[in-house]
């Protein structure tokens, strides 16, 4: 709204304006005189000379400073404009009445002393759905005699012209702009008569923002660190109250502020004291928000994302589901591949569908478009992955560019799985591992024992879900086979509980002492060891393995003093049935041969086989995006890389858009690869050089792309061991908001620290102020 008068700084700019326009006239007339060559005293002494000299010296210095000043002036008078038409923005806001209910006490003196103005640059409004409009004629009243009188603002445009000329000749109207002239007056006059209340106010509102600001820290505190908040108790010195009263009570003894709260609430002066667990909800929730507004912000920032679900029971016996954003970020010349912690989802409907409509009605309610995901990460389970009815599946058919992997760490657990149980004599090794750390693990003087005679590696029980941690249970076994059995030993000559002894003695003398466990122990630690290397070093291992663990079989049976062979068991003959013939018979293989096939070949086979199964879709990715790796970009020849590069672009193709031009992006590559060095080891690397030299965006998009893909749900099992911290049996009953906004702090605290919760306090004080201030004026 334009001003109707100029501003003082419009003023000194008019009047700069002529000052300088005198200062170039100057002089204009001279050139149609003849000037008169000066006279020059020659009998003039030397000393007035000097002294002129000396006058315009200081003359030049006087102009010199001048002239400073006059800068000087001019930045501060540039600085005061920019203040006033930051404080005529801030005029502006509290003007527009949609605004109004929002205004805090001071906006609303300030509105009473400038008074309502109109915006006189509409002449005619937009129509709304009954075709009416507002008119920039019912700014003015016409009186009786014709004459124009401006009014103070009316919003009813019902029916306007006629509502508005009602509505100045009405009392209520009248009586209303009588209490608003007298108000303005008041405060012109600085003598309201809510003066000492308002000063109270503001008192009141300083004291209740330092209150909650040690408040808001207590709580950043404990639910950085997962500790509970409340105990049996909700009140100051008693016992049991919990931890977040319990610091109270100890800032009371320093902190002057706690401590005269804590005299307000003990001395009965004030009832609402906000330490109660509805504002820590409150302030939970507050700063949960404020993270979530973050994170949301930064990944719309980096637009690509990705999402990691996954599932998992709480203590009161609730599906809780964790939902993680990844996308890449870029901090400066840095680029970070994150993946945010967005909260828990209680999923009562664990089905693809059911799973499918709480995620996608979260991803709405936080706006991020589903256009923009170019990834989904979940576990193998058949409500995730399921081609048909999964959740993978439903996301694809709202946008086929978001691109399901399923869990590397999940894929390899799987796999030793299926090793493990592919046979029988698989199952009865890790049978008796897990026997051999029970023994020892279920007494305190059985463990004693085992201390004493094993000094290295500790013993460690078998993980149900984690097969890889079942490396470490055959490592400590294998690699103090002797001392263990020693341990055994004397358990079975020492305890007290004959079970126990005999279980003790048939492992050291049977399973320990037989030559197939030591090998079977070898075969499965190499397995194990190298297992995470691809099948194609198991194929290696399959046509040398044996042998060589054969030799260090022996070798250790030899320092045991073991005989190294195969024990023959005896054979159980089936009965031949009437119609069985010679050629029935079953292939005669001796011990040796038979552990090999039945045994080594068996699992190994079995390993690479459910490799090339599960991993199968990293084998498709490694196709489609493979060639932006450093080591794959530096050899590729010209025309596989151009072929490649269209390949992605018709992958990442929606609705006759994709998301790079793939000639482009082979223009862009081949050109890079003329600087691609040994320095460049990631797809990271190489995306921190072409973001930072700024002529490459086709192939900053297809590596954005490819980071932004998942590979394992990592990030969700942490969410996991948080939940279990914070959801304990003590804690069953909490919310859910106080559970999804306590796992959003304790998981994204990095986040927290950036945030400036001051406006957040400020506010919040005013309510409470303003609250506690119509209380007392009631009263």
């Amino acid at each position: 709204m334009a001003p109707k008068q100029p501003s003082g700084w419009q003023k000194r700019q008019k009047r700069k304006r002529q000052d300088e326009l005198v200062k170039s006239q100057k002089g204009a007339m001279q050139k149609f005189l003849t000037p008169i060559p000066p006279i020059v005293d020659v009998e003039k002494p030397q000393e007035h000379v000097e002294v002129e000299r000396e006058h315009d010296e200081v003359e030049q210095e006087q102009d010199r400073v001048e002239v400073e000043d006059e800068e000087h002036v001019e930045k501060q008078q540039e600085q005061e404009h920019v203040e006033e038409q930051q404080q005529e923005e801030h005029v502006d806001y509290i003007f527009d009445p949609r605004r109004w209910e929002g205004l805090n006490a001071d906006e609303i003196k300030l509105l009473v002393a400038k008074g309502p103005k109109r915006d006189t640059s509409i002449e005619f409004g937009p129509y709304d759905k009954f075709n009416r409009r507002f008119s920039s004629t019912i700014y003015t009243r016409t009186l009786s005699n014709l004459e124009k009188l401006g009014g103070v603002g009316f919003d009813d445009w019902h029916h306007a012209t006629g509502r508005v000329r009602e509505h100045e000749v009405s009392l209520d109207h009248l009586i209303n702009m009588k209490k608003w002239f007298d108000l303005r007056k008041r405060l012109k006059s600085d003598n309201t008569i809510d003066k000492f209340q308002y000063e109270q106010f503001k008192k009141e509102a300083d004291y209740w923002k330092q209150v909650l600001f040690r408040i808001i820290a207590l709580i950043k505190f404990l639910a950085k660190h997962n500790l509970a908040f409340r105990g049996n108790k909700e009140k100051l010195y008693e016992k049991g109250n919990g931890n977040f009263l319990g610091l109270v009570e100890m800032l009371e003894e320093f902190d002057p502020v706690i401590k005269e709260h804590v005299r307000r609430i003990t001395s009965d002066d004030i009832h609402v004291h906000y330490l109660g667990h509805k504002i820590q909800n409150e302030i939970i929730l507050m700063l949960a928000d404020e993270i979530k507004k973050e994170l949301i912000k930064n990944i719309k920032e980096a637009k690509y994302y990705s999402i990691i679900l996954d599932c998992t029971p709480d203590s009161s016996h609730k599906e809780q589901m964790t939902i993680i954003v990844r996308y890449v970020k870029f901090s400066s010349n840095s680029v970070i591949v994150e993946e945010s912690f967005l909260g828990f989802l209680n999923a009562n409907d664990t089905t693809g569908k059911g799973l499918f409509d709480v995620t996608y009605a979260e991803l709405q309610n936080l706006g991020l478009e589903i256009d923009d995901m170019r990834g989904q990460g979940y576990d193998n389970g058949a409500n995730m992955k399921g081609s048909h009815q999964g959740v993978q599946t439903r996301f694809l058919k709202e946008n086929p560019r978001a691109f399901y992997t399923p869990c590397g760490s999940h894929s390899l657990n799987l796999t030793l799985c299926d090793m493990a149980y592919s046979c029988v004599k698989g199952k009865s090794f890790f049978g008796h591992i897990q026997r051999i750390y029970t023994i020892f693990a279920n007494s305190i003087n059985r463990w004693q024992i085992l201390k004493d005679n094993v000094k290295n590696w500790s013993l460690k029980s078998l993980s149900q879900t984690r097969w890889e941690s079942r490396f470490e249970s055959v490592k400590a076994i294998k690699l103090q086979l002797d001392d263990v059995r020693e341990a055994l030993l004397e358990v079975g000559e020492t305890d007290s509980d004959a079970a126990i002894a005999e279980e003790a003695l048939a492992l050291a003398e049977n399973q320990l002492s037989g030559f197939d466990f030591l090998v079977s122990i070898v075969i499965w630690y190499e397995v194990l060891n190298r297992v995470n290397i691809v099948s194609k070093k198991l194929q290696d291992y399959r046509e040398t393995g044996f042998l060589k663990a054969i030799e260090e079989a022996t070798e250790i049976a030899s320092d045991m003093e073991i005989d190294p062979i195969f024990k023959e068991k005896r054979k159980i003959k089936r009965k031949k049935r009437k119609d069985e013939t010679s050629s029935s018979e079953e292939v005669a293989f001796t011990v040796e041969e038979n552990f090999r096939v039945n045994f080594f070949l068996y699992i190994v086979d079995q390993a690479i086989a459910s490799l090339e199964k599960r991993f199968e879709q990293f084998k498709w990715y490694e196709g489609l995006f493979g060639f932006l790796f450093p080591r794959t970009l530096r050899i590729i020849k010209d025309e596989d890389l151009k072929s490649s590069c269209h390949r992605l672009e018709n992958a990442l193709r929606f609705k006759e858009k994709s998301d790079i031009d793939g000639e482009a992006l082979y223009t862009e590559l081949n050109l890079f690869r003329d600087s691609l060095t040994n320095k460049f080891s990631s797809p990271v690397d190489v995306l921190e050089y072409m973001k930072e030299d700024g002529y490459s965006p086709e192939a900053c998009i297809a590596y954005r792309i490819l980071l932004t893909i998942p590979v394992t749900v990592a990030s969700a099992e942490r969410s996991f061991s948080k939940l279990k911290l914070l959801k304990s049996y003590l804690r069953s009953s909490m919310s859910q908001e106080r559970l999804s906004g306590l796992a959003m702090i304790a998981i994204e605290n990095e986040v927290l620290d950036d945030i400036n919760c001051e406006e957040l306090i400020h506010q919040f004080a005013i309510k409470n102020a303003r609250g506690l201030h119509e209380s007392l004026v009631s009263y």
